[in-house]
């Protein structure tokens, strides 16, 4: 069975693909100061570099094989230019010359698959297979669209987009915010858009896979408060598919049910 576990401390996980071990994460946004810039008129000191540098370090500290995005590896959509498009192109070159780099693209990617053809692995918005086909694989898309039912066939789905965070309170009213894992069996019904049928017309398994909903790994970008009530998600599939889940801090503290953290 396909395994996905989470690098300690980072809103990164691994997963060994049989003859590959590849490196997760997701939600880069790659450019955001100068989307913050652009949107909101904020002006914020880049972490171009220091993004940079952990994905590096992370690979190297995981031996991994290839590097894996699950969407949104730049912020603004549409083709990228100026200071976004000099830091995908540096960052995009220094994960390259050490492994391959697959992407799974999101709603901000667009542009970045087209421009970027010619050095990045590019999986489409309803998701695939990192391992070479459906069966005991680990099913991978970002979120922002419903997804291929045949995602079903794997062990694991793994999805981005959601950026979830939880809001924690202590005893004397302080709180503070925290980027979290989503993990719990999917609900196969509620991820597809027409229920649980495949393309080939192939009911869902009677085993449904695991569902892993990654923190963004930019910690600028926001998220969804999942343990507030009234908050709303941001997948089309989401609360419902996870009608059960678990919540877990980066340092893999386990929270237990989100919606009772």
């Amino acid at each position: 069975m396909a395994r996905v576990e989470p690098v300690v401390g980072e809103p990164a996980a691994v997963a060994d693909l049989g003859g590959e071990r590849a490196l997760l994460v997701a939600d880069v946004h790659a450019g955001i100061e100068v989307g913050l810039r652009y949107e909101r008129g904020v002006e914020l000191d880049s972490r171009a570099d220091s993004r940079r540098e952990r994905l590096c370090t992370l690979l190297a500290e995981t031996d991994a094989d290839r590097l894996v995005v699950l969407g949104d590896l730049a912020h603004r959509i549409g083709a990228p230019d100026g200071d976004e498009r000099e830091e995908l192109e540096t960052l995009i070159a220094a994960v390259t010359d050490r492994v391959p780099m697959t992407l799974v693209e999101g709603n901000h990617d667009a542009g970045v698959a087209e421009a970027f053809a010619d050095d990045l692995d590019v999986i489409g918005p309803a998701g695939g297979f990192l391992g070479g086909g459906s069966g005991s694989d680990v099913a991978v898309c970002h979120g922002h669209t419903w997804p291929n039912p045949n995602l079903l066939d794997g062990d694991v789905i793994c999805t981005g987009h959601e950026h979830p965070q939880v809001r924690l309170e202590d005893a004397v009213g302080g709180s503070r915010v925290e980027r979290a894992w989503l993990r719990g069996e999917l609900d196969p019904d509620a991820f597809c858009e027409d229920g649980a049928e495949s393309d080939a017309g192939e009911t869902a398994p009677a085993d449904p896979p695991e569902l892993v909903v990654f923190p963004a790994f930019n910690e600028r970008s926001g998220g969804t408060w999942v343990n507030v009530e009234g908050e709303s998600f941001l997948a089309p599939y989401l609360p419902a598919a996870l009608p059960a889940a678990d919540a877990y801090l980066l340092d893999g503290t386990r929270l237990g049910d989100y919606r009772r953290v």
